[in-house]
């Protein structure tokens, strides 16, 4: 009845604080070489105001990380002082530095080795994602069939449509796919109101605060393979 398993990628397969910290770094010590202006009136800390300002500016671009991160460069050389081709060029060039460093991901431990098995298994991998991490630049190609992020389907978790698109691509019904990731509103809960199924990786033991429960809970990742064979051989009916 399972034929397909979808992963959330960022604190699901790695932890996303350090490699955002790292990558914000990286783009800071390029801005110092190639837009000083930039450099000398923003300190890191100051990605948060202008964050608000670009949201408060654009808000139908809240869907998007990498458009948001785009809004804000934009923003930040604009008041910086540099000309509007300056800010063209120099937006385009600092995101692509800070993209590439935000793949320079270190996965959890037995991450790979379940998405392995589960390969192996026969399961269809895929990627559904809220973040801009790329499964080619991630190292996880060789694993994964697919990829679906909110960038380019044009919403995030929790909204069904970017479940749905997923669907339609694999051509599977929902009681075929399992879920699995980190967010209890956007991976568990998203993906059940789309009538996947969904598991919960709670590495950190956190308490489920939600009324309606997760299919399986996993707190190590070397619990995946388990809990997908668990789910698979459930014969109740799904509504």
């Amino acid at each position: 009845m399972i034929k397909c398993i979808t992963f959330d990628l960022d604190d699901t397969l790695w932890a996303v604080d350090p490699v955002v910290k790292a990558a914000n770094q990286t783009l800071f010590d390029w801005l110092y070489e190639n837009a000083p202006l930039f450099h000398q009136q923003f300190t890191l800390r100051d990605l948060g105001t202008l964050r608000q300002q670009a949201l408060a500016a654009e808000p139908e671009i809240s869907y998007s990380v990498t458009r948001i991160r785009k809004a804000v460069l934009k923003l930040g050389l604009t008041q910086a002082g540099y000309s509007e081709q300056q800010v063209a060029e120099l937006s385009d060039a600092a995101f692509d530095v800070f993209l590439r460093a935000r793949q320079n991901v270190v996965f959890f431990e037995h991450a790979l080795k379940a998405l392995a098995d589960l390969k192996t298994a026969g399961y269809q991998l895929g990627a559904i994602t809220n973040g801009n991490a790329d499964i080619h630049r991630t190292g996880l190609s060789s694993y994964l069939d697919f990829q679906f992020s909110a960038d380019h389907v044009g919403v995030e978790k929790p909204d069904a449509k970017i479940f749905t698109a997923m669907l339609h691509h694999t051509k599977l019904k929902p009681e075929n796919v399992i879920h699995i990731g980190d967010n209890p509103q956007h991976d568990v809960l998203g993906a059940k109101s789309a009538g996947l199924w969904g598991v919960w990786v709670n590495l950190y033991q956190q308490p489920w605060r939600e009324n309606v429960a997760p299919d399986a809970t996993v707190t190590s990742l070397d619990q995946l393979v388990g809990a997908v064979d668990k789910i698979a051989a459930c014969k109740r009916a799904r509504l």
